[in-house]
């Protein structure tokens, strides 16, 4: 069993990434002479100073995926492809770099992605509106002519991350472990509405969406708004970006769909990724070894969930 990683772990693992990001930089024909480590979590991100260029490197991943670079490879194509598409259509997005292929880069045991450096305003995220906001996002993604994979976010590292945690029962309680079981097998099989409807079919509300909480991932940008971070996006139901998002901002996303002719939230399909995307937040847990403040990070959600 893996153990939790110490801060001189977690420091190496960031020199690493650092170092990596660099590298590949400076292969790509880019001037890096001051690079600074801007966010570390989830991933690295790098901005290559002096040049214009973010590289975000993944790493903290389900061990399955993190051992397969192909398939983080693919999931960063998807990305590039989706995010590319909307800058060259003028929507409002943290584009790839130009200044370098949009591809993604493996090096030294990681797969990157390099992105256009943006000036961030320090103003306090109102989630309500970015819910509306969400609304422009779906129509645009809805003429996405490219092919993604369905619900790729509902996938066998869910399964792979409740399995590892039933053999670790000092990082999720055996509630936890019984009720998440459950409720995952019940959402694998679709839950009844048209989450399970087929693969490709964007009939009922399922299209290309973001994947991953865009009312979160919005970023108030010198200039204006940008969507940022879509490596979960796939084909689904557009409930599914406002999953756990609350009533509010349901509401808010239902005004600006109804204002601009299309139909509100399906409750029952919402039901359903809510149900998932807390499952998701249970299977976190296996994360832990990696990223270990996530243990009281998840508390609060992992208390609703107890709760619910």
């Amino acid at each position: 069993m893996p153990g939790i990683l110490s801060p001189e772990d977690l420091a190496a693992r960031t020199s690493r990434a650092l170092a990596a990001a660099v590298g590949a930089g400076r292969d790509l024909g880019l001037e890096v002479t001051d690079p600074k480590v801007l966010h570390d979590v989830f991933s690295v991100v790098v901005h290559l100073a002096p040049s214009p260029v973010v590289v975000r490197v993944p790493t903290v991943l389900p061990p399955s995926f993190q051992a397969d670079l192909a398939a983080q490879d693919r999931r960063q194509r998807d990305e590039l492809a989706v995010v590319g598409w909307l800058a060259d259509l003028g929507f409002p997005v943290i584009p790839p770099s130009p200044l370098v292929p949009r591809e993604p880069v493996g090096r030294d045991g990681f797969s990157m992605t390099f992105w256009q450096l943006v000036e961030i305003r320090e103003v306090e995220p109102d989630y309500e509106r970015n819910c509306a906001a969400v609304v422009d996002l779906h129509e645009a993604l809805r003429d996405y002519p490219g092919d993604l994979p369905f619900l790729s976010s509902f996938d066998h590292r869910v399964t792979e991350s409740l399995d590892f945690l039933a053999s670790r029962p000092d990082f999720r309680p055996p509630a936890h472990r019984a009720g998440a079981g459950g409720v995952w097998a019940y959402v694998a099989r679709g839950g009844g509405t048209r989450v399970g409807c087929p693969a490709g079919s964007r009939s009922a509300g399922v299209q290309p969406v973001h994947g991953d909480s865009p009312p979160y991932n919005l970023v108030p940008a010198v200039g204006g708004d940008l969507h940022a971070d879509f490596e979960l996006v796939t084909t689904g139901p557009v409930e599914l970006d406002l999953a756990m998002i609350g009533p509010d901002g349901e509401a808010a996303y239902d005004r600006a769909a109804t204002a601009r002719g299309l139909p509100p939230l399906d409750r029952d399909v919402l039901a359903v990724v809510n149900a998932a995307a807390a499952i998701q937040v249970v299977a976190c847990l296996a994360l832990v070894p990696q990223l270990p403040l996530l243990a009281d990070g998840l508390k609060p959600a992992l208390d609703a969930w107890r709760a619910r």
